[in-house]
């Protein structure tokens, strides 16, 4: 058995079952592996940030770590940004990188470069093989550092020959880290917190938003101490619809994040940091809070979020409930595609137990709130800011939930950085339909010129629109083996989503958005 072999065996035996890979020569040991003892199943990307933005949205959903194999410290590279995405969300990834033969780095071949340097910024857990016979065993460190909690991003660097030489020895994974201990002092703060009878909002993420019942027992404390719940504005998944309590999430728009959390004097944070404006703008702070807001850690980034939230609700005397924030808007009739009626369109066409993949950006600032009664769905967003994970992420949840449909909610700018994605959705015959929310801008950057006191002239907006030619993305998904059509028309957007998420095989919709 060569190291390759032993690497894929021991992955499979650990849990892995799928590996998204875009490889080139020097990982054609494992490519030789994966075929040769047929464990895992191989999902090719057309480009890298396909790969592991898939990889993303498979580990989101199945609850697995995502795994994907790449080409030298240029494939990491194009990897890079869904790499940063997934650490953002703290999703268990394992990304194999190849690189060349120990033998042969000393020859500055055309592709030799700094892979671990490459690697760095985009994962908590670096390291190179060794050996052939250490092989699996340091593949095992990865997935242990993945797969503990929270989610960790792990690299492991892959020297050809490593690969192919014999002597390679399967191992088992060393146990996770779990999650820290619910402590009890803090328990105690945030009950305290709680009584005082301050303006008090509890930000929960992770895990926290994962959980039905914790997600009760957030509404119920709600209910019984007077506090708001939110969440963050980006989130690796959240749990909603079909009756389950509603989380806002906070706003994105600075000055809307400013205006929703002046209120609070007291915050208690869950398995998430104090909120923090995406970038900095003049004459604005860069915490979100106020700053005389006491803040209370009821559990770390690294904590027990849904334990924890038991322990409080059962302190506070708080049942779990649930009820919606907002009823779900009226069905759309014949019109214009405006942002309200996009949202009201995806509340009414929402089947039940879907996962949408929102990647909406400004068109879609209405489709949360308006979908918080409609079917039971998991809600998964972009969470790094690094824009093109959409088409992938919906790639690879619809790998994990093969019986699930999924919607993709996608701005037309950001569907450009990974539109690739179609084609291995074709190929693999996934239930995914993307919803191209054509507004021919990259729409989000006129509000960010505005938000630095900029006033926007004729070279500044070609910067920013998407004209000249327009793009045509029923051709380019027809091109990559998925059918599409263009629509114009309120109503029958909500009628085209319906009937595409009920057939099987991707389809996209390209939605024509109004002014």
């Amino acid at each position: 058995m060569n190291g390759a072999e032993s690497v894929v065996r021991s992955l499979h035996a650990a849990g892995v079952e799928v590996c998204f890979a875009n490889p080139g020569t020097s990982e054609m040991q494992f490519v030789d592996a994966l075929d040769r003892t047929r464990l895992l199943r191989c999902v090719l990307g057309l480009f890298e940030g396909v790969v592991t933005g898939a990889a993303d949205g498979y580990a989101r959903m199945a609850g697995k770590p995502g795994v994907s194999l790449l080409h030298l410290a240029p494939g990491l590279a194009n990897a890079g940004a869904n790499l940063h995405n997934a650490r953002k969300a703290r999703t268990p990834m394992i990304t194999l990188v190849g690189d060349h033969a120990v033998r042969h780095r000393g020859y500055d071949a055309p592709l030799t470069a700094d892979v671990a340097g490459a690697a760095a910024p985009f994962a908590d857990w670096v390291d190179t093989a060794r050996s052939s016979e250490s092989f699996a065993a340091q593949a095992m460190e990865a997935y242990a550092a993945a797969t503990g909690h929270p989610g960790q991003g792990a690299v492991l660097i892959a020297p050809a020959d490593l690969g192919w030489d014999e002597g390679g020895v399967e191992a088992g994974a060393p146990a996770a880290t779990g999650p820290a201990a619910v402590d009890t002092d803090a328990v105690e703060r945030a009950r305290a917190a709680l009584a005082g009878g301050e303006r008090t909002v509890i930000l929960a993420g992770g895990s926290a938003l994962e959980d039905h019942q914790t997600l009760a027992r957030l509404q119920g404390i709600a209910a019984a101490t007077g506090a708001v719940i939110m969440a963050p504005t980006s989130n690796r998944r959240i749990e909603r619809g079909g009756g389950r309590a509603d989380i806002r999430r906070l706003p994105y728009p600075i000055d809307l994040a400013l205006e929703t959390l002046a209120p609070f004097t007291r915050a208690i944070l869950v398995e998430t940091q104090p909120p923090v404006a995406f970038f900095a703008y003049p004459g604005k702070p860069s915490l979100l809070l106020p700053e005389a807001c006491e803040i209370v850690t009821l559990a770390g980034i690294d904590g027990d979020g849904p334990g924890a939230i038991a322990a409080l609700a059962d302190i506070v005397g708080a049942a779990p409930r649930t009820e919606t924030r907002v009823s779900r808007p009226e069905m759309p009739g014949a019109g214009p595609i405006t942002p309200e009626a996009l949202a009201a369109a995806l509340a009414h066409a929402l089947p039940e137990g879907a996962i949408v993949v929102d990647e909406s950006i400004t068109a879609g600032r209405a489709l949360y709130d308006a979908t918080s009664d409609a079917a039971e769905t998991s809600w998964l967003a972009i969470t790094g800011g690094a824009i093109g994970i959409g088409p992938p992420l919906a790639t690879g949840a619809a790998v994990a939930c093969p019986d699930r449909p999924v919607i993709a909610m996608q701005a037309d700018g950001s569907a450009m950085y990974t539109i690739q994605a179609l084609w291995t959705q074709a190929r693999e015959g996934l239930n995914v339909t993307t919803v191209i929310l054509s507004n021919r801008a990259y729409e989000i950057l006129k509000g960010e010129l505005r938000a630095v006191g900029s006033n926007p002239g004729p070279d500044a907006l070609a910067m920013l629109n998407l004209d000249r030619p327009e793009l045509d993305f029923v051709s380019l998904a027809r091109g990559m083996g998925v059918p599409g059509r263009r629509v114009e028309d309120a109503r029958e957007l909500m009628e085209a989503i319906r009937t595409a998420a009920s057939e099987p095989g991707p389809f996209l919709i390209e939605a024509a958005i109004a002014g």
